[in-house]
C-alpha cells in the first residue's frame, strides 16, 4: 500500500509540473511575438517578481496581473538582470514601455512610474527594441 501511494504521489507531482505555461502574444508591425510567461497575480508574487534570478530564458517573462488599471510603480531592488517592462491596459493595448531598467542593490532604488495599466510584462532587456515593440501594439493572453 505504501508503494502504491508513493507511486501515485510521484505521478501527481510529475503531472502537475508538466502543465503548459501561459502565453502572451504581442502583435507588432514585424509580426506576432509569443512570450512564455509566469503569472504574478498575488501581492506576494508581485513583491518578489524576478528578484534574485540570474537569468531569464529567451522569449520568457513574468506577467503582473493587477486588480485595477492605474499608474504602477516599479523598481529593481534585488533584481540581478536588466529588464524591459511593457505596461498594458485592460483592453490589451501597450500604453507604456520602460527599456533596459537596470538592477539595483541599494535601499533607495530608482523608481519608474508608468501610465495607467492593468498588466506589466517583464522580459529581458533588449527584447522590446530587438522585436520592434512599441506603445499601441496589442497583446493577448492565452
Amino acid at each position: 500500500m505504501k508503494k502504491i501511494l508513493s507511486i501515485l504521489f510521484l505521478f501527481l507531482l510529475l503531472f502537475s509540473c508538466s502543465s503548459p505555461q501561459d502565453i502572451v502574444t504581442i502583435k507588432t508591425a514585424m509580426g506576432d511575438i509569443e512570450v512564455l510567461i509566469e503569472i504574478a497575480d498575488s501581492l506576494d508574487e508581485q513583491a518578489v517578481g524576478l528578484m534574485y534570478r540570474t537569468s531569464l530564458e529567451e522569449n520568457h517573462g513574468m506577467l503582473f496581473v493587477f486588480e485595477s488599471e492605474e499608474q504602477k510603480i516599479f523598481w529593481m531592488k534585488n533584481t540581478k538582470i536588466p529588464l524591459d517592462i511593457i505596461f498594458i491596459d485592460a483592453s490589451g493595448i501597450i500604453v507604456d514601455i520602460n527599456e533596459n531598467f537596470e538592477p539595483c542593490a541599494v535601499d533607495d532604488c530608482e523608481k519608474y512610474y508608468s501610465k495607467p495599466a492593468m498588466y506589466a510584462l517583464e522580459v529581458n532587456a533588449g527584447f522590446v527594441e530587438g522585436r520592434g515593440i512599441v506603445a499601441g501594439n496589442t497583446v493577448t493572453i492565452e
